[in-house]
Order: structure tokens, then C-alpha cells, then sequence
């Protein structure tokens, strides 16, 4: 049984600017622990060690934003809870390929830890709207009051 919280649904506008205030706090998170673990990781390992633990950091942040303030979603259970990470996490596999394919290539093709970050900072946004629709329609399905919001920038 999925339940919301009890406060009023927050307009399209308003759910729009938080999550893509909660996007922007997310890839600062994801871009800032790569540069933090690059810090110490050298070399082509150290990039992936970099890309994973930052993806790592994005995820939690993300999801736990997600949940309580953009889908309004409570699980009712701890195991309901991790079905729930589950499926976000297996979702946030699909959405990874395409950040990470806009990173690594921007730092193949530009050679450049500068232009790694910014296709790293691309592929998220461009993950983040194909996320959307994938935890609305997968992740948080039937979480009631969701305004609905089409990902194409059309309300």
C-alpha cells in the first residue's frame, strides 16, 4: 500500500523548480565526490573508482529528495523500502549509461578533466528528464497527488 504525506501537492511550477533544484544539488554532489576521490585516484582507475562512488552519492541524494518531496512517496514497510531503492537503483543503471557516455567521451575526445566534468554535467540533465518518467511511471507509480509534468518542457 503506497500513502502520501498529508500536505497539499505542490503545483507543476513548484514541482518543476524543486526537482530541478534537487537535479542541480544532485550533480554537484555526483561532480563533487569525482573531484574529491580524484584527488587521491590517479590514472584511468582512479576515473572509474571517481565515476562510481560520485554516481553513488548522486543516487542517495537523489532518491531520498525524490521520494519525500517531488513523488510524496512512504513505503510501508523496510521491505517495501528496498524494493522500492531497488527499483530506483536499477532505473538509475539506464540513466547512468548516458551520463557516463557524455563523460568518458568528452574526456576522450577533449582530453581534459574540464571537459570530462562538463559532458559528466550534459549526460546528468539529460539523464534527469529520461528519470523522471522512469519513477513516475515505474518507481513511484500510483503515489497520489503527483501533478503530472511532461518532460518535454510542455505542462
Amino acid at each position: 500500500m503506497i500513502t502520501a504525506s498529508a500536505s497539499p501537492t505542490p503545483s507543476r511550477t513548484r514541482l518543476t523548480g524543486l526537482y530541478a533544484a534537487f537535479a542541480a544539488l544532485s550533480i554537484a554532489v555526483n561532480l563533487g565526490s569525482q573531484w574529491l576521490v580524484s584527488t587521491v585516484a590517479r590514472g584511468a582507475s582512479g576515473v572509474i573508482v571517481a565515476l562510481i562512488i560520485g554516481t553513488l552519492a548522486g543516487v542517495l541524494v537523489k532518491y531520498s529528495l525524490d521520494k519525500r518531496y517531488i513523488f510524496r512517496y512512504r513505503a510501508t514497510s523496510a521491505v517495501h523500502e528496498v524494493r522500492t531503492f531497488m527499483v530506483y537503483a536499477l532505473l538509475s543503471g539506464v540513466t547512468t549509461i548516458i551520463f557516463w557516455g557524455f563523460e568518458l567521451g568528452f574526456g576522450a575526445v577533449f582530453h581534459s578533466a574540464a571537459a570530462r566534468y562538463l559532458g559528466g554535467g550534459i549526460g546528468l540533465v539529460i539523464g534527469y528528464f529520461v528519470k523522471y518518467a522512469l519513477d513516475k511511471k515505474y518507481t513511484f507509480a500510483g503515489s497520489a497527488g503527483i501533478p503530472t509534468v511532461d518532460v518535454t518542457g510542455q505542462l
